[in-house]
């Protein structure tokens, strides 16, 4: 009896080598949230999925499962994001951007709203040409909102302001406080009434006007040092593609630049 075919868009956020010449990627997909599918041949110069199945591939893949696997049998690319894959400082960005997306979903968990907060990123890094520094801090902050880990940052948690003297974000409980108002444990990270103003912009905005805002100079540094603070301390990890990019981006950054 011939296997039952379904056809899914999916953005490829981890590929494997395994025997002979197939993969296993990693795909997050819309519809059935994300899964692992098998791209048999994958390798192979002559196979018909070589192209959908490398890591940032956005693809419609035509899926059979088979002993608890989904067979990757068909597929078609529908964004290759070429601007990302051109520029070696985008592309580590983006594939942190991945790993982060891999980290916080699951197997059978909702992510109708994670897939095009992911595209969107890639999109505004390779073909908008966004500060990749604000659009990082962005995507971070806004992914750990939609998967059970948005912070509290309407007022002060002590005593209540809604616009903090010399604001602080205690990254460990999730938490806005003032400087002078004194927090149990944590860390906290200091920000700037921009830097707070776009903190909730991102938490709160359209999705689609996720990147509508303009931060610079120290008001992004603050920001940037304080999301990525807060994922580290959420998780309680760190990232390979992470430390990457920063690698690469301090190399390449001008002589004094921070």
């Amino acid at each position: 009896m011939a296997r039952e075919k379904r056809v899914v868009k999916g953005l490829v956020l981890r590929e494997t080598d395994t025997r002979e010449s197939d993969k296993i990627l990693t795909v997050l997909t819309g519809e059935m949230g994300k899964i692992s599918v098998v791209a048999k041949g994958a390798r192979s110069r002559r196979s018909r999925v070589s192209a959908a199945a490398q890591l940032l591939v956005y693809a419609e893949m035509v899926l059979s499962e088979s002993h608890g696997w989904q067979i990757l049998s068909e597929a078609s690319t529908l964004e290759l994001f070429p601007g990302l894959r051109q520029d070696v400082l985008l592309l580590s960005l983006g594939s942190y951007l991945a790993e982060l997306t891999d980290a916080v979903t699951y197997s059978g968990m909702e992510t109708a709203q994670v897939l095009p907060l992911l595209l969107n990123a890639l999109f505004a890094l390779g073909n908008l040409g966004k500060e990749p520094r604000q659009v990082k801090a962005a995507f971070e902050l806004r992914l750990m909102a939609l998967t059970g880990f948005e912070p509290l940052v309407d007022a002060c948690a002590v005593c209540g302001q809604t616009d903090p003297a010399e604001p602080m974000l205690n990254v460990v409980h999730g938490v806005l406080h003032c400087g002078g108002c004194r927090q149990q444990g944590g860390l906290s990270m200091p920000l700037s009434p921009a830097a707070l103003a776009a903190l909730r912009y991102i938490l709160y905005a359209d999705p689609k006007r996720l990147y509508a805002f303009q931060l610079e100079g120290e008001d992004l540094r603050l920001l940037e040092h304080a999301s990525e603070a807060y994922v580290a301390a959420q998780l309680e990890r760190g990232f390979r593609t992470l430390d990457f990019y920063k690698s690469l981006a301090s190399a390449l950054s001008d002589p004094g630049e921070t």
